[in-house]
């Protein structure tokens, strides 16, 4: 009975003390957030003598933090978007009609998985285009970043959609366009949230896409703007600390969107039945109207 206590009490001692490496950092950050630069230059796990919420404040103006939180919303939703939608109308194709070009392509595609992106050639790629420091050049690297992988996920999935489907949508006179959209791609849209989700949080928290890319501070994301900040107040720990404390608070508002559009994907995977169902049902009618 002592052994077994003994046993109990080892265990929870070792399990107040991996809460305390967890819980003392954020403790540390945030209290010394709200202290003067002399007292949060100590590291100390002292309350501050006064509380400065000024400190925030600074940081949010002097930080441009704002406009990296706009400026990374901006870069994921439109990069992520294009980049799915596109990658999943590329997968149908691959997969419906395989010649040789398109098995090519796919294959050339996945290359992409495989190899690093050069930047240097990337910004003299932009460069000739024109593109270099401006919004849309970095979102279209974004957007061709995530093809390899979007394409190589969506296309699995549709290889499990049944070709009966795209028959009778041409037999009712769907067109091409029609036949993906309202047809093929709410099927796919379980596979593409999950890329979706995948992909924003990616182009989210890149940092050397934007470092090679962007060299106006108006273009910064959250990323380079955090990082711009550090390198200006490296002696100012109070400021340092507000700004990851602020870093952290815009990011669980992305979290948010990024929580409800993965309950959301749960929502379609599960109506995936019901509309396979009724795709059947629509088949067998057509078969017995003939």
């Amino acid at each position: 009975m002592t052994k077994k206590k003994v046993q109990n009490l080892l265990k929870h001692l070792v399990c107040i003390l991996l809460c305390l490496t967890v819980i003392l950092p954020f403790y540390m950050v945030v209290i010394n957030s709200f202290k003067s630069k002399g007292e949060a230059s100590r590291m100390s796990l002292a309350l501050p003598k006064e509380w400065l919420f000024s400190n925030y404040t600074e940081v949010i103006d002097k930080g441009n933090l704002i406009q990296g939180f706009s400026n990374s919303l901006l870069y994921a939703l439109v990069a992520t978007t294009f980049g799915v939608v596109l990658c999943a109308m590329a997968a149908f194709v691959m997969c419906r009609k395989r010649t040789r070009l398109n098995v090519f392509l796919y294959y050339f595609v996945l290359c992409g998985l495989f190899f690093p992106v050069n930047y240097v050639t990337l910004v003299r790629v932009l460069s000739t285009l024109h593109l270099n420091d401006t919004r849309q050049g970095i979102i279209m690297v974004f957007t061709s970043a995530m093809i390899p992988f979007c394409v190589f996920t969506i296309r699995n999935f549709v290889v499990s959609v049944p070709v009966e489907l795209d028959e009778a949508a041409v037999i009712d006179g769907a067109g091409p366009i029609s036949l993906f959209f309202k047809i093929i791609m709410p099927l796919l849209k379980p596979t593409m949230v999950t890329c979706f989700i995948l992909q924003f949080m990616g182009v989210w928290s890149d940092f050397l896409t934007p470092l090679y890319l962007s060299s106006k501070s108006k273009m910064f994301p959250m990323t380079m703007a955090v990082y711009q900040f550090f390198g200006k107040n490296k002696s100012y720990w109070n400021y340092i600390f507000a700004d990851i404390d602020s870093f952290v608070i815009l990011s669980l508002r992305e979290s948010k969107m990024v929580n409800a559009l993965s309950g959301y994907s749960l929502i379609i995977f599960s109506t995936r039945s019901i509309v396979l169902g009724y795709g059947a049902v629509h088949e067998n009618r057509h078969i017995m109207l003939k």
